[in-house]
């Protein structure tokens, strides 16, 4: 198995993303803590990944709250430890429209959410990696360089920025032989809401990509299992283009 007696951390991981990550790596041995602000749904991935055999812990951790999610951290590498793999995939608030129609104070609100989440996540399991002297921390989103579409609001800037972090903590904590990557994808269509409405954005999705198919939940969990894996020990620094062919290096 690529993570056995590995420890996982996932912010957000009740989610779509988050959940497919949980269960990929559980499938293939590590111990996973899943953290999030609804219990319901980290439970419900908590129970499928133990009804396949894995291993699965939950607890209501607000990834803002500085207190939280060191308290939270040291907790588990008390229980399990060490922390391996840190994972934060909580959702982020999303303005779109033109930049120069935006809210400034609500843009600049919307950045320093993202800011502060991966400031105090990232910190809280450094700490321990740097330690240990081993660890990977994995950011989701990722950015595109070559985009040219008008109207994306903070998403994109947003990217960038979690892109640029990236890269800083890499060169910082790569002599602790702790590695740093980000995955892009473009897109994941079965993260979306289903119905009517939102078919055609799905369609367009997968229009977009040269492989004329999305990105599936699937990828994302068995992709995102290697990087934080020993197999990819050479990788950092990076963001990881599984989109398919949308984003186009």
């Amino acid at each position: 198995m690529l993570l056995e007696n590995k420890t996982a951390v996932i912010y957000g991981g009740g989610g779509a993303i988050g959940g497919a990550m949980a269960r990929g790596f559980a499938a293939e041995g590590a111990r996973v803590f899943l953290a999030g602000r609804t219990p319901a749904t980290l439970d419900a991935v908590a129970d499928d990944i133990r009804a396949a055999g894995g291993l699965a812990e939950t607890a209501r951790v607000d990834a803002l709250d500085g207190d939280a999610v060191n308290g939270w951290v040291d907790s588990v590498v008390e229980t399990a430890g060490s922390v391996d793999v840190s994972v934060n995939v909580i959702s982020h608030e999303t303005l779109f429209g033109p930049l120069l129609e935006l809210p400034a104070d609500a843009f600049a609100r919307s950045l320093e959410k993202i800011a502060r989440t991966l400031m105090l996540t990232t910190q809280a399991a450094a700490r321990h990696m740097v330690k240990q002297g081993s660890g990977v921390i994995l950011h989701f989103g990722g950015s595109d360089s070559g985009n040219r579409s008008p109207g994306l609001g903070n998403v994109q800037v947003g990217c960038e920025m979690v892109e640029a972090m990236r890269r800083q903590w890499a060169c910082e904590l790569g002599p602790h032989s702790v590695r740093v990557l980000s995955m892009k994808t473009g897109g994941v269509a079965e993260s979306m809401p289903d119905g009517p409405e939102m078919a055609p954005v799905k369609q367009q999705m997968v229009d977009a990509t040269l492989l004329k198919r999305a990105t599936t939940l699937a990828d994302v969990s068995r992709i995102a299992a290697f990087l934080v894996s020993d197999h990819a020990a050479t990788m950092t620094s990076t963001q990881v283009n599984i989109s398919a062919g949308a984003l186009v290096d």
